[in-house]
């Protein structure tokens, strides 16, 4: 059990941002021990990064926080830096793992909701977009059975056309695209029970021809029934992400969603806050419609990451319904810049996670 000692510095580090990122050390992880006794403080970090001058400044804030501790009279910082694999490594990384679905995917991202009216479809259509707009090769997969909206928030009305055997996604916005919603009739109701979901699933997986992708993001039904559990059972997901909005009864079911990736062992990659405050276009204003921070108070009660919160603006749902995403529509706006912070932080959390793979096997 830390001492008071070793607790005051655990709370100073949580003050060290890694450069360019909203999120501190702690919460991506990179803090691997501390050991504080006797007035004597040292402090090993393991990270990823391409840039050591960004390490170099972490270390250097490292120093200058936990030397800032009233108990702390020598610092000592042990840093781990390895330099992430470039992307054709992995690439061929991907390649070469069984996943025999969707061999050319190396991130399988699912956004998820523990229920409806929370806005997932949209937080994962701009999330998918925004890391487009970042340079990954992004693939879409609309796996909302019983409601595919991705059409619509695409403005995509045709049949997806065929090679052979194999079906082509549809291209907009620098991503690739599939549904459900692009083979049925619009107002075709669907009444499947769990084998033909199942089927569904896995036609959409590995009947589309994706090709090489850095990240495919799963737009998952609400909920946490069959198409999770086929999704987490047939797919190597990176891991989850469960979208929310800051209300008790949302909070309650977004527990429910993240207890049920980790019982199947899917990493939970963090918490989005939809609908988090609404800025008055006219004056400024921002209110907070239902409660304030109740998102990243979860995601601190449940140990996960907090990736980030998105406004309420009526220009999202404009944007939605006329085929053109917000990221898209008003990509300097305030809230691309804010689906901007989240995919970053997706991305970072991604990474970290894949670092910690190798270390985890070891027995």
């Amino acid at each position: 059990m830390a001492n008071d000692f070793e607790s005051a510095v655990w709370e100073a580090l949580k003050g060290v941002k890694f450069p360019g990122m909203t999120r501190d050390i702690v919460s991506f992880g990179f803090v691997s021990r501390v050991r504080a006794c006797a007035g004597e403080v040292i402090v090993d970090l393991q990270m990823a990064t391409g840039n050591p001058g960004a390490a170099e400044k972490v270390r250097e804030e490292v120093e200058r926080v936990v030397g800032a501790v009233p108990e702390a009279e020598k610092v000592k910082v042990n840093m781990n830096v390895t330099k992430p694999p470039t992307r054709e490594e992995s690439a061929q990384k991907a390649i070469s793992q069984d996943s025999s679905l969707i061999p050319g995917v190396r991130h399988v991202v699912a956004v998820a909701s523990g229920k409806g009216g929370v806005g997932k479809s949209t937080v994962a259509a701009n999330l998918a977009v925004t890391l487009g707009q970042l340079g990954y090769k992004v693939g879409l997969l609309d796996s909302d059975i019983y409601g595919p909206s991705v059409p619509m928030m695409f403005g995509i009305t045709e049949k997806p056309r065929l090679d052979g055997n194999r079906i082509l996604p549809f291209e907009k916005f620098g991503i690739r695209i599939m549904s459900l919603g692009f083979i049925l009739d619009t107002d075709t109701p669907v009444i499947w029970r769990g084998p033909m979901v199942m089927k569904a699933i896995e036609q959409m997986l590995g009947d589309v021809e994706w090709g090489e992708l850095d990240y495919m993001i799963l737009d998952l039904p609400p909920g946490t029934g069959d198409v999770q559990l086929t999704v987490a059972q047939k797919v190597p997901l990176a891991g989850a992400v469960i979208v929310t909005t800051p209300q008790d009864v949302a909070l309650i079911d977004a527990r429910k969603g993240l207890a049920m990736f980790k019982k199947v062992n899917v990493p939970v990659i963090g918490i989005i806050e939809n609908m988090s405050t609404f800025v008055c276009p006219h004056c400024g204003h921002e209110t907070d419609i239902f409660k304030k921070d109740g998102g990243r108070k979860t995601a601190d009660l449940l140990s996960t990451a907090f990736l980030g919160s998105i406004p309420l603006d009526p220009q999202i749902v404009l944007g939605g319904d006329a085929g053109v995403p917000i990221v898209v529509s008003d990509g300097k706006g305030a809230h691309a810049e804010a689906f901007r912070r989240v995919a970053e932080s997706v991305v970072a959390e991604v990474v970290r996670q894949d670092e910690m793979k190798p270390r985890l096997s070891i027995v």
